[in-house]
């Protein structure tokens, strides 16, 4: 397992898409990535009530995507973003690396004033739900969680 430092964040494009479908093959209980995500990153698909504004990150180990996070500025749920996708590989998992990216997009929401953020989880998912917990998300209903300050949440001025 590595750790943070151990890996390389950056800023996404949609040339990064065919990497970030590589990560999640093979991982069946995540299923296979969005088929519509460098349409997202190009701004060619909004999901419901999405904005156009909108950002991902990735973190890379050896030349290879390990995880990725996106998110876009938002009028649903009443909230001001929404975190649209987040991913680690589970060789990667519990080393720090999904917490940098949450961090990475969490100053992005900041810097547009976003400060309320919506995330959809499954409601079986309890290891996603306790992550999200734990960085002071509440859960909004069966699907949805929320964070009504992620930047206070987080520790983020």
């Amino acid at each position: 397992m590595t750790g943070p430092a151990d890996l390389e964040f950056r800023e996404a494009t949609s040339a990064d898409v065919p990497g970030m479908v590589r990560a999640r093959e093979g991982d069946e209980p995540a299923g296979p990535a969005d088929p519509r995500m460098a349409l997202y990153l190009d701004g060619k698909h909004h999901p419901q009530k999405a904005l156009a504004s909108r950002i991902a990150y990735v973190a890379i180990a050896s030349g290879s995507v390990v995880g990725y996070i996106g998110g876009h500025l938002t009028r649903r749920y009443a909230c001001d973003g929404e975190l649209q996708y987040l991913y680690v590989v589970p060789g990667h998992r519990r080393s720090g690396g999904a917490t940098r990216l949450l961090r990475m997009l969490t100053h992005w929401f900041g810097e547009h004033a976003a400060s309320r953020i919506c995330v959809g989880v499954d409601e079986e998912n309890v290891t996603a739900r306790a992550f999200f917990s734990r960085y002071g998300a509440e859960r909004l209903d069966l699907a949805l969680m929320v964070w009504p300050d992620i930047q206070q949440a987080l520790g983020l001025p």
